[in-house]
């Protein structure tokens, strides 16, 4: 179990844990990047060298994902934050027809109240009368199927409630935040119109955010979108039509070489994912009902578990202790309190034992 605060273990839900192997190399980038006798930090977005930064990460990213040729890969600034509101822009600005979106918690309530900025909303389904601790089963949506496009956040990193499957139609646009579990395992990523993902959790630091484009969606968007904010003007220049982050982007890059060939690709990944949730949850679980699971079973994310302890002065001295014992970013958000510890691609299975082990020693002590 780490001891040492100068050695915390990052539980956190973002920006989350990196591999050691990778932080490794982004530190020696610091100094001076392999081949090329320059510190990352003074390399020019314009370079060849970052043009092949952005075109092997391209490469990489759609070898993971086995994407479909007719799909753009963009890394863009702003955050999902930025998304919200561009993806409405393009989309519903101008529109007779409503856009479908699920309410399954606090981020995807952000990006609905932007939408709305932009055109008519439909709320297909809300989880605020449970507390947004449930998702809803296939029998509870009934999507219109002249939406303008379905919208819905695949794992709500808040609560701790992931979707298991693919939702809508596969005649209405489906886009898709994926901020939290992308490229954590497998996904039918050919099935979405749009993804994006912004890269503090599973794929490097903040400051970049990956979006996945399918060429068609943009045929009839707006002429008249502010140059920064209309994705044409990003596919025109790879990526590069401002002054990009040119650090994150390279260890996002770093990222996808570890998956491809550290990890040996995304199936390995989200095994590997699926133990640590697994000894996770069992730890709540064998607890009788000292710590409490947040989130309904079916709904569990294998990203965030969410819980609470019995009463709020042991929930407190929990957090206290853990933080001493050396488990960083446990606390859970604002907007609800509890207890947090996200188990993103780069925590290891052996962190997620130390925790597990805490948990059990201090449920004996409690």
């Amino acid at each position: 179990m780490p001891t040492n605060p100068l050695n915390h273990l990052n539980f956190s839900a973002g920006p989350g844990a990196l591999p050691e192997s990778v932080l490794l190399q982004a530190q020696q980038s610091i100094i001076e990047v392999p081949d090329v006798g320059l510190s990352i930090l003074g390399i020019s977005h314009r370079s060849d060298w970052f043009t092949s930064v952005v075109a092997e990460l391209e490469d990489n990213i759609r070898k993971l994902l086995g994407l479909a040729g007719n799909y753009h890969v963009l890394f863009l600034q702003g955050g999902t934050t930025q998304q919200f509101s561009m993806i409405p822009m393009t989309l519903l600005r101008g529109r007779t027809t409503a856009a479908d979106y699920l309410h399954t918690g606090y981020w995807s309530g952000k990006a609905i109240t932007e939408a709305r900025r932009e055109g008519s909303v439909r709320e297909v389904w809300s989880g605020e009368a449970s507390g947004y601790r449930q998702l809803p089963s296939e029998e509870e949506l009934v999507f219109a199927p002249d939406a303008a496009y379905l919208h819905y956040i695949s794992n709500e990193t808040v609560e701790g409630l992931q979707f298991h499957r693919v939702l809508g139609r596969d005649d209405v646009p489906r886009i898709c935040d994926m901020s939290s579990d992308f490229l954590s395992q497998p996904c039918e990523a050919n099935r979405y119109s749009l993804i994006y993902a912004h890269a503090q959790k599973n794929i490097g630091p903040a400051g970049v955010t990956v979006v996945l484009i399918r060429d068609e969606l943009l045929k009839d968007a707006p002429g008249d979108l502010p140059g920064f904010l209309d994705y044409r003007n990003h596919i025109q220049a790879h990526s590069n039509y401002n002054t990009p982050p040119v650090f994150a982007i390279y260890v996002v890059l770093l990222i996808s070489r570890w998956l491809l060939n550290d990890i040996g690709g995304l199936e390995q990944m989200g095994e590997i994912n699926r133990r640590k949730a697994e000894l996770m949850y069992r730890t709540l679980d064998e607890s009788n009902g000292f710590y409490r699971g947040r989130a309904e079973l079916q709904a569990r994310s294998t990203m965030n578990a969410t819980f609470n302890l019995r009463d709020q002065k042991t929930e407190q001295r929990f957090l206290a202790e853990a933080h001493a014992a050396g488990f960083s970013g446990l606390d859970g958000h604002r907007s609800i309190g509890g207890v947090r510890a996200s188990l993103y691609n780069g925590l290891t299975l052996a962190a997620v034992e130390q925790l597990a082990g805490f948990m059990e020693d201090f449920l004996r002590r409690n």
